[in-house]
C-alpha cells in the first residue's frame, strides 16, 4: 500500500492554525474574536510562503470562527482560490477526533486539502497522524502531511509523513 504516484503522495493535508487573534475586547465571545495586528501581518505573509511551495488546494475546510475566517481570507486571495469552502462547526475548539472525522469524510476526488483550525485540536491531530509531533503549532503555523492512501476514509494513526512545518517566527530576521 506504500505506492507513490510519480513521486507524489496520493493525499495531502495542510493544517493551518489561525493567525494571532485579538483579546482587546473582553466582552467579545471567543468565537467572534478578530485577528490582531500581528495576525493580520502574519497571515498574508504565511500565505505567500505557502504559495511558493506550489501547492494548490482542491478543497478548503475551515472552522467558522471569526479569526479563522479572517486568516483564511488572506490565503484565498494569495491562492486566487475559487473552489469549494466548507465551514465546519465541528472543527471549532474541537478535540482532534472531531477533525479526524471531518477528514475521513472528504470526497476522494480531492487530493490537496487546506484545513484551517485551532489548537489543541490541530496539534493533537498532527501527533496522532504522525505517531509523534512534539512541537507546538504556533498561530499561523502550517504543516503539510502526506499520505499514501487513495481514500480519505483510510486515514489513520501513524501513517502521515511530515513534509514541512513552517511558522511566522522562523522567518523573523529581527
Amino acid at each position: 500500500n506504500k505506492k507513490k504516484i510519480e513521486g507524489f503522495y496520493m493525499k495531502e493535508l495542510i493544517l493551518i492554525r489561525h493567525a494571532k487573534s485579538s483579546w482587546s475586547n473582553p466582552l467579545l465571545e471567543d468565537f467572534e474574536r478578530p485577528l490582531n495586528k500581528r495576525g493580520a501581518k502574519n497571515a498574508p505573509f504565511m500565505a505567500k510562503i505557502l504559495k511558493q511551495k506550489e501547492l494548490n488546494p482542491d478543497l478548503i475546510i475551515s472552522s467558522p470562527s471569526k479569526r479563522t475566517k479572517d486568516t483564511l481570507e488572506f490565503f484565498i486571495k494569495e491562492f486566487d482560490y475559487k473552489r469549494e469552502i466548507i465551514f465546519e462547526e465541528s472543527i471549532y475548539e474541537a478535540p482532534y477526533i472531531n477533525i479526524l472525522k471531518v477528514v475521513k469524510n472528504i470526497d476522494d476526488k480531492h487530493k490537496t486539502i487546506f484545513l484551517f483550525g485551532h489548537n489543541p485540536g490541530l496539534n493533537d491531530l498532527a501527533d496522532f497522524l504522525l505517531g509523534r509531533f512534539e512541537e507546538n503549532i504556533p498561530t499561523c503555523g502550517v504543516l503539510k502531511l502526506n499520505f499514501n492512501i487513495s481514500k480519505w476514509e483510510d486515514i489513520k494513526e501513524k501513517i502521515g509523513i511530515l513534509e514541512f512545518f513552517i511558522y511566522p517566527k522562523m522567518f523573523d530576521k529581527s
